[in-house]
């Protein structure tokens, strides 16, 4: 499978050392790295004590979003996705749902910026393009500290000097799982 994923993907991804025989305990560690490489995670069946509940839980400590497939309320096998969705978990019926809700984020372009030779490396008070271009990218859907630090360009020391000035300018709103948005 490794061969196959550097083969076709071009990278691999993993706190084991190569040849490292998979153990069901590994999992929750294995699928932290998973949701802290995607935009979301959708739970389609999970019971009251599923792995893919700690999944979820992991993704909303990243700042990653989380979807939820509904139940039954009578399935044990649907316990978890419906707890998931009382607990503010994005209600998925259909594609739509979840394509609808990353692609705020996907259509935002990103912006690489070259570092000068002679900058410094930990540079942490925004020039006036700094400014602009963060909040240029802020707007009322919340965005995760991550996304604005990759998609700016800046270092996350200006962004989050930039989130700090606006939240005390009082027009930035903070959000559960590390997310910011404008007011």
């Amino acid at each position: 499978m490794l061969g196959s994923i550097l083969d076709h993907a071009g990278a691999a991804i993993s706190e084991m050392p190569l040849g490292h025989e998979p153990r069901a305990r590994d999992f929750p560690r294995r699928n932290r790295l998973i949701s802290g490489a995607s935009l979301g995670v959708v739970v389609v069946e999970a019971a009251h004590r599923s792995g893919s509940l700690i999944t979820a839980r992991m993704a909303a400590e990243q700042g990653r979003e989380v979807f939820a497939v509904p139940g039954s309320p009578l399935d044990p096998r649907a316990a978890g996705t419906n707890d998931l969705i009382k607990q503010g978990a994005t209600l998925v019926t259909e594609a739509a749902d979840v394509i609808n809700a990353v692609a705020p984020i996907m259509e935002r372009p990103l912006m690489h910026r070259a570092r000068e030779p002679d900058s410094e490396p930990f540079e942490t008070d925004p020039q006036t393009h700094d400014r602009d271009q963060i909040i240029g990218l802020l707007g009322p859907v919340p965005i995760s500290l991550d996304d604005l630090v990759r998609m700016s360009g800046a270092s996350p020391a200006i962004v989050r000097t930039v989130l700090l000035e606006l939240e005390l300018a009082g027009r930035l709103e903070r959000h559960g799982g590390g997310l910011v948005s404008l007011l």
